[in-house]
C-alpha cells in the first residue's frame, strides 16, 4: 500500500470528490515517476510496467519538472512576468510553480487548474501564497478552455490586460487529435495581452529505430488499457503549437537542453530522450 492509502485523511477516505483507486491515473503515475507518495496500488502497477518497458520515462519526468522550474524562473526574472496560469498542474510537488515564481517576485499571482479529483483534494498545498501575491485553484478540463477562461478564479486572480504565462507541461500528449489540441492552445492564448507567453512540454514521437519506438508503442498500450489516451508528437507537430508566437532562445528543444544554466537539471547525453519543450511570446 502507498502512503496515500495508509493516511486516514487521504483522498477517497471521506468527504470530497470520489476517487477511483482501482484504475491507474496519469497524474498519479507521474507522481510515482517523480518519487512522490500520492498514488495507489493500481497506479504503481501501471507505472512500474511503463518503467520496465521504457526506463527513460523516469529521467524524462524529472527533466520535465526541472524545465518547468527553469522556465518559470526565466520568465519571472528576465521577462518580468508576474502572472501565471498552470494548466494540468498535477499533484503538488515542491517546489510548485508559485513557489518558483514568488521566490523571484513575491507579488506574483498564479492560477492552477486540473481535472483530477486527487489534485483537488491536495490543492491546499497550491494555495500557500506569499502575502504579497495570490494563488487560486480551479477544477477544470483543458479540453473545455472556455470553462477556464470564464472562471471567477481566473478573472479575480489575474489581470487580463497584463501579460500572463500559460504553462501547459506534459499535458497535451494526453489530448487526442480528435479533441484538436491546437485549437485548445489557440483559444487559451486568445484573451491574454501581448507579451504573454506559452510554456509547453510534450511527449516525443520521433524516436530512433533501435527498438525504442517499439517500446514506446508498448507504453502507449499500457496507458490505453488504463483508460488514458497517450499521443506523442513529432518535433514538427509540437512546433505547430507555437505558430504566431515568437520562440525565445534556445527555441524548440529537448527538456534537458533548455537553458540548463538557469536552474536545476541534470546534464544528459545529447541523444537522451526527454520531451520537446519551448517557450513562446505572444506578439
Amino acid at each position: 500500500m502507498t502512503s496515500a492509502q495508509q493516511d486516514p485523511e487521504a483522498p477517497g477516505s471521506g468527504s470530497g470528490p470520489w476517487i477511483d483507486t482501482s484504475r491507474p491515473h496519469a497524474a498519479r503515475m507521474y507522481d510515482y515517476y517523480l518519487g512522490g507518495k500520492t498514488h495507489y496500488e493500481a497506479d504503481v502497477k501501471a507505472a512500474e510496467a511503463v518503467v520496465a518497458t521504457l526506463p527513460e520515462v523516469v529521467t524524462a519526468a524529472r527533466a520535465n519538472r526541472d524545465f518547468m522550474i527553469r522556465a518559470t524562473r526565466t520568465l519571472a526574472a528576465e521577462y518580468g512576468v508576474r502572472q501565471f496560469l498552470d494548466i494540468g498542474s498535477g499533484i503538488p510537488t515542491a517546489p510548485n510553480l508559485h513557489q518558483v515564481a514568488q521566490a523571484v517576485a513575491p507579488e506574483a499571482r498564479i492560477v492552477y487548474t486540473d481535472n483530477d479529483p486527487i489534485v483537488l483534494q491536495y490543492a491546499q498545498a497550491l494555495l500557500r501564497s506569499t502575502p504579497e501575491g495570490r494563488t487560486a485553484y480551479l477544477h477544470a478540463d483543458v479540453t473545455d478552455p472556455d470553462s477556464i477562461l470564464r472562471s471567477s478564479e481566473l478573472r479575480t486572480t489575474l489581470d487580463l490586460d497584463r501579460p500572463v504565462a500559460v504553462s501547459v507541461n506534459a499535458l497535451l500528449h494526453f489530448v487526442t487529435d480528435e479533441a484538436d489540441p491546437y485549437r485548445i492552445v489557440s483559444e487559451l492564448l486568445r484573451p491574454f495581452a501581448p507579451g504573454s507567453f506559452l510554456c509547453l512540454s510534450h511527449g516525443i514521437a520521433d524516436l530512433p529505430d533501435d527498438g525504442t519506438a517499439e517500446r514506446a508503442d508498448d507504453v502507449i498500450g499500457i496507458y490505453r488499457r488504463a483508460g488514458t489516451a497517450f499521443v506523442p508528437r513529432t518535433r514538427e507537430q509540437v512546433a505547430l503549437f507555437f505558430e504566431g508566437l515568437e520562440l525565445i532562445e534556445p527555441g524548440l528543444t529537448m527538456a534537458h537542453q533548455w537553458r540548463l544554466g538557469n536552474g536545476p537539471g541534470k546534464r544528459l547525453p545529447p541523444g537522451a530522450l526527454t520531451l520537446h519543450v519551448g517557450v513562446g511570446r505572444k506578439p
